[in-house]
């Protein structure tokens, strides 16, 4: 058999090596389009998974600098037996756990195109997030009549700090929320653009999970 009839017997292996690169190419410019990553996340959505992740570490030191600090309370000062209102503050998270609820039902509602079932359901979430910063300010304002302010000792400033910062996490999200709610008023935010939606929900479910963290590192086990 000579080199010729070699060739035009076996084509596959240079129809495959001018295919491979096309290929490629196709897959990158698909990846452009979408904005997204090799991995099928987009850059916006890596991006908040990122931010989450650093604030897992920063939240893991405040709730070890807590640790440290209640243990080393002196006997006779004021401390978590002595101000902590275990079922008022077991209703103040469940009212912020029922809002990850919420926020599940207003992403479904934009990703079928529902505007009025999501403004319905970001109000809730709104609400219910509000509703829980106000019972933490009831609860700062009850513990400081009751002689627990921020420098009075160790466990204080250790306990307002770490509290206090999930409070204004709560806080930036129910600004996001309803930054959100504007856009979809405005008609700049539909089906189209769930995915803003989806990610100030990532943020969300974030908060409530530490404050279970919290809620059961602080007020369950108080000792």
């Amino acid at each position: 058999m000579t080199e010729t009839d070699t060739a035009l017997a076996d084509p596959a292996p240079e129809v495959a090596q001018e295919q491979a690169p096309q290929g490629h190419a196709e897959e990158a410019v698909a990846v452009q389009e979408v904005g997204g990553t090799t991995t099928g996340i987009s850059h916006n959505k890596l991006m908040m998974w990122l931010f989450l992740g650093s604030e897992c570490l920063l939240f893991g030191a405040l709730i070890s600098t807590y640790m440290f600090a209640k243990s080393r309370l002196p006997e006779g000062e004021i401390g978590p037996l002595d101000v902590f209102d275990i079922p008022f503050t077991s209703v103040s998270s469940f009212v912020l756990l029922m809002s990850s609820l919420t926020m599940v039902l207003a992403l479904s509602a934009m990703n079928r195109g529902n505007e009025r079932g999501f403004r319905i359901w970001i109000t809730a979430t709104s609400l219910l997030g509000g509703t829980f910063v106000a019972g933490q300010v009831y609860e700062f304002t009850v513990f400081y009549n009751h002689g627990l302010g921020y420098t009075t000792n160790i466990f204080g400033s250790a306990f307002y700090t770490l509290t206090g910062f999930h409070g204004v996490h709560v806080s930036i999200g129910i600004v996001m929320l309803m930054s959100l709610l504007m856009m979809n008023l405005r008609g700049s935010l539909g089906p189209d653009r769930a995915e803003r939606v989806e990610l100030i929900g990532l943020y969300w479910h974030f908060v409530d999970i530490v404050w279970i963290l919290i809620f059961t590192i602080i007020y369950l086990f108080p000792q």
